[in-house]
């Protein structure tokens, strides 16, 4: 079993940024990658980017060169840096961990609004 917890999120007026932090623990040797995926009112959950035991890294278009994605495999936690951010950027973030099966962290609400 994996737990995730997932810190940060909040109110930022657009343009600001936050960051989002992911930490695993339990089975952490079963994970080959986390990621984050994220779901507005009325839509459905998509994915936002995600980065492989070996530091790779993918990212959604939507979030391509505002977001990045970095892990620190010392504390077991990954990041989401989340900068330029938009009204259309508001969502419910999900942390996840891809091992045999799919593990979630609780989310965390985001809101990009002025």
């Amino acid at each position: 079993q994996v737990q995730l917890v997932e810190l940060g999120g909040g109110l930022v007026q657009p343009g600001g940024s936050l960051r989002l932090s992911c930490a695993a623990s339990g089975s952490i040797s079963s994970i080959n990658a986390m990621g984050w995926y994220r779901q507005a009112p009325g839509k459905q959950r998509e994915l936002v980017g995600d980065i492989t035991r070996g530091g790779i890294t993918d990212y959604a278009d939507s979030v391509k060169g505002r977001f990045t994605i970095s892990r620190d495999n010392a504390n077991n936690t990954t990041y989401l840096q989340m900068n330029s951010l938009l009204p259309e950027d508001t969502a419910v973030y999900y942390c996840y961990a891809r091992g045999w099966i799919i593990y979630w962290g609780q989310g965390t609400q985001v809101t990009v609004s002025s």
